[in-house]
């Protein structure tokens, strides 16, 4: 089996000082947690399908898939994936729809009509609109690329559950507006992406 590459989100003591003064409740419960380890995939193409097999599915069913598919097709690149139809996709647990939306893009990125590379270069807004602009990838999407293949520092999404029950938790909130939440946002950047790695863990404690 070809695993895919992965390594840690890049980040240290200025990220994390900066929001342990900006926000005190946030600070303590980092300071009790210590640093924790968010493994990303630097690969945008491979980081794309993690992220489209992860949508409106529990993490744990996301990675059994995302396994699967490892096994399957060996390396998850671009030509792999547009030679495999979508049946073939599927097979590996995902729904037809999430398979044909891989299949088409892998297509698309293998005959040179959509470039994955460039996004680097361009801002979060841009990412999020070029990337939207395709069948089957919404903001939540774009936005797990950003933070979870391109290490962009400054990503609170909120169309991620765990990221909004994170929240909560952390507050003592039995629910949260979309106003609390960009407050909450606002007061994290320009490091809105270290707070969403330790959110995530808080959701599920």
């Amino acid at each position: 089996m070809a695993t895919v590459i992965t390594k840690f989100f890049d980040y240290g003591d200025e990220e994390v000082d900066y929001l342990r003064i900006v926000d005190g409740i946030l600070g303590a419960a980092m300071v009790r947690m210590g640093k924790i380890e968010r493994v990303i995939i630097p690969d945008l193409f491979s980081a794309l399908v993690h992220a489209i097999v992860g949508q409106l599915i529990s993490a744990k069913a996301a990675q059994t898939i995302w396994n699967r598919m490892q096994l399957t097709f060996g390396e998850v690149t671009p030509h792999n994936l547009a030679e495999r139809s979508a049946d073939d996709i599927q097979s590996c647990g995902v729904t037809m729809k999430k398979a044909v939306c891989i299949h088409n893009i892998a297509g698309m990125i293998a005959d040179g009509d959509f470039n994955l590379d460039e996004l680097h270069d361009l801002p979060d807004a841009e990412v999020i609109q070029r990337l939207t602009a395709l069948n089957g990838i919404g903001k939540w999407t774009a936005e797990m690329l950003l933070l979870n293949a391109m290490e962009r520092q400054d990503v609170v999404s909120w169309g991620d559950i765990a990221i909004r029950r994170g929240m909560m938790k952390l507050y003592g909130l039995h629910s949260i507006t979309k106003e609390q939440f960009e407050v909450y946002r606002r007061t994290y950047s320009p490091y809105g992406s270290i707070a969403s790695i330790y959110l995530w863990v808080i959701s599920f404690e």
